[in-house]
């Protein structure tokens, strides 16, 4: 049994190390905030009394999925470019992105949030639509 789990565990971290190349704290940090958004996503849109929808639900996951695709390519692109810099520049900019979309949901909950902040991710949300 013990050979299986590791022969399963080597498996996982190759396929892992394939995808995103050494994994970095900036990885983990995305991973966390992905799951932050989604949980305060779900507890906002309860909170709203809209419900939970199965079909919402998917498709923010399948969207979790989609960044974590760009993440492989990105790291991909770095190997055949010979540059360390594509992967890291979506990544922060996933990070930011998140970021915003759980400020939101905050504001949602009804959560305090400094004003200056509130307008700030309105401007940003409004230059996205343009």
């Amino acid at each position: 049994m013990q050979l299986y789990a590791g022969t399963v565990c080597a498996l996982l971290g190759a396929a892992v190390t394939f995808s995103f190349g050494i994994w970095n704290e900036s990885l983990t940090f995305l991973l966390i905030l992905m799951a932050v958004d989604y949980f305060t996503g779900v507890a906002a849109s309860i909170k709203e009394g809209s419900g939970l929808n199965s079909s919402v639900g998917f498709w923010g996951l399948f969207k979790k999925g989609l960044i974590l695709l760009v993440m492989m390519i990105t790291h991909r692109l770095d190997l055949l470019l010979g540059a360390d810099m594509i992967m890291g520049g979506a990544v922060f900019f996933y990070i930011a992105n998140e970021l915003l979309s759980i400020i939101e949901n905050y504001g949602r909950l009804g959560l305090p949030l400094p004003d200056r902040l509130k307008r700030i991710v309105q401007v940003l949300r409004d230059r996205a639509g343009n």
